[in-house]
């Protein structure tokens, strides 16, 4: 999805850069239900109850309620960012410091060409030092901030959040006041935890369950079979005068 490299010093090391997820295959679709036919969305206007022509459409911000600034596409064009071929390495760090509600999408960063030896020099510095990079690189229009570590055979590059767009936890209801938690309920809880616990983490075991009978569902509707309609159980509710019964029980 981009090809560059990686700035680290005097030392330019050619990476090419691919998606590290994808998305599943059935993707769903608006349909029109007498004829199965796909739906489009027109440009309509609501004061003039008509759709607007592509030519007629310009980008506005919205500055206040209903109150808009128009940019046009040559002022856009005037700052947006040069496109770069480099991600600028700018300091290093220990894995750790990175508060992970700051990561945003992963990418593998593969090298150019093969037995490229300063990106397997810099993937096994990085590995040894137990250090992440940090850089930025103008993609897509927009300056992205990223850290680069070592990750298995090459290099993982995750784009990182900027400090203002993550909300504030504290602005969250409920959070300001705490309930008075016993003795009793935090060892039952403990317990229960204790008896949970796993020495390793297997996500493999872990699947996506809507996913997986939403193919199965289309599977036998495609086959013309008749689908029956189960109605789903509520969800128990654990009120906070029975917290210790249901600790009890979960143990149990």
């Amino acid at each position: 999805m981009w090809k560059g490299s990686i700035a680290f010093g005097l030392v330019n090391i050619p990476i090419k850069l691919y998606s590290a997820v994808e998305e599943r295959p059935l993707k769903m679709r608006l349909l029109h239900k007498d004829t199965l036919s796909p739906i489009r969305y027109k440009r309509w206007c609501d004061d003039c109850t008509q759709e607007v022509a592509q030519d007629e459409i310009v980008k506005g911000i919205e500055v206040s309620k209903d109150h808009y600034v128009v940019v046009t596409e040559e002022e856009l064009e005037s700052i947006v960012p040069e496109k770069s071929a480099e991600i600028q390495i700018v300091a290093f760090i220990h894995s750790h410091q990175i508060d992970p509600i700051y990561f945003n999408a992963h990418y593998y960063a593969g090298p150019e060409k093969e037995k490229e030896k300063p990106y397997f020099l810099f993937r096994n510095v990085l590995r040894q030092t137990a250090k992440t990079a940090i850089g930025h690189v103008v993609m897509r229009d927009k300056e992205h901030i990223c850290a680069i570590e070592a990750y298995r055979q090459g290099l993982l590059l995750t784009m990182l959040n900027y400090n203002y767009e993550i909300r504030d936890i504290q602005r969250i209801d409920g959070l300001n006041e705490e309930p008075e938690v016993s003795t009793v309920e935090m060892d039952l809880a403990q317990q229960l935890i204790n008896q949970i616990t796993v020495d390793e983490f297997d996500i493999t075991t872990f699947h996506d369950t809507f996913e997986e009978a939403l193919e199965r569902l289309v599977e036998r509707k495609a086959r013309g079979e008749t689908i029956s309609i189960h109605k789903k159980r509520e969800p128990l509710q654990t009120q906070e005068e029975n917290l210790i019964e249901a600790l009890k029980a979960s143990l149990k």
